[in-house]
């Protein structure tokens, strides 16, 4: 007779299928609340960011590098939050919030992707500024359409592929319970800590990655910065220095927000108090954060407020 196998043997021979999400909460009362304010917001986050890359698209007068830099970010916040929000809003709803383990590997590539070719996407942003206040007599020229392509294409590919790197070796370790993901969605840290193998070599990438992705194009983005402060201070009337500082006015709002709550969610010590704070952040840079952008760009920016006008003229059933 084969003896049967110890409890610990079967469990270290078994694979898990499904993972289940704890959510943001599992308080009945609260969830009633919060499930209207999050639809609203991914609704509008939808409706905002849809209708500048139509605005964009549709007037002329907005073919610009920077509208078209802003129109594919607009694209990226969409399928970000896109990634989490309608599953996060249908687990509302359930008392068990199981996810598939392949659902789960697509969910955090597809967030992770997008989460890091905005990254490199606001990094281009910030060239563009630079090239706008710095050379603006070869910005034309220097900022040409082929260029301004390549730049969009080498964010949404340098996005896919270290999502990949991170996605690919987390999701080929061995997990064999718990399944339990402390978070309302497949975060990457969270699902690492069930691993039944040793998730150290998907850390290290992990860390290289952010480090690469994250403090590269943040260090990029400074040194834009700080040559643009140089250009700003050889303008010698302060009309002019304002109206140059304004021009990268929303594009340093948006940096601020998205770098400040995305790597304060990654690079804090991880600690079991924490778990609530990581995901208010999240909630911040994931849903919040995507529905922010437009407006940002949008409330002062003269060109935007102009071509809407522009579109509203050459249809008179808008003004009805």
């Amino acid at each position: 007779m084969v003896p049967s196998r110890s409890i610990e043997e079967e469990r270290n021979h078994t694979s898990i299928v499904m993972f289940v999400l704890l959510g943001i909460t599992d308080d009945k009362e609260l969830q009633l609340v919060l499930f209207p304010v999050f639809l609203g917001i991914y609704l509008l986050t939808l409706l905002w960011n849809l209708s500048l890359i139509i605005l964009i698209r549709m007037d002329s007068q907005l073919h610009t590098p920077m509208y078209f830099f802003l129109s594919f970010l607009a694209f990226i916040d969409i399928c970000y939050t896109t990634s989490i929000s309608p599953r996060m809003l249908s687990d509302f709803f359930k008392d068990e919030k199981s996810i598939s383990f392949i659902a789960c590997a697509t969910q955090y590539l597809v967030a992770s992707w997008m989460g890091q070719a905005e990254f490199c996407l606001l990094a281009a942003m910030a060239y563009d500024r630079y090239v706008a206040i710095g050379n603006p007599l070869q910005y034309s020229t220097i900022m040409a359409p082929g260029l301004c392509q390549k730049m969009v294409t080498g964010a949404l590919g340098s996005g896919l592929i270290c999502s990949l790197l991170e996605t690919v070796p987390c999701f080929n370790l061995h997990y064999c319970g718990p399944n339990v993901v402390q978070h309302f969605f497949c975060n990457i840290s969270e699902v690492l800590l069930l691993s039944c193998s040793s998730p150290l070599i998907t850390q290290m990438i992990l860390f290289l990655v952010v480090l690469f992705v994250g403090f590269g194009s943040m260090l990029f983005i400074l040194l834009s910065y700080a040559f643009i402060a140089a250009s700003i201070l050889k303008i010698s009337s302060a009309r002019g220095s304002l109206k140059a500082f304004n021009t990268c006015a929303s594009h340093l709002a948006v940096v601020t927000l998205f770098y400040g709550t995305a790597l304060s969610v990654y690079m804090h010590p991880r600690s079991r108090h924490s778990e609530k704070q990581d995901k208010v952040l999240s909630v911040f840079y994931v849903i919040i954060i995507p529905m922010l952008n437009p407006l940002i760009y949008s409330l002062r920016n003269k060109d935007i407020k102009e071509a809407l006008k522009r579109m509203i003229k050459r249809n008179p059933h808008f003004s009805q």
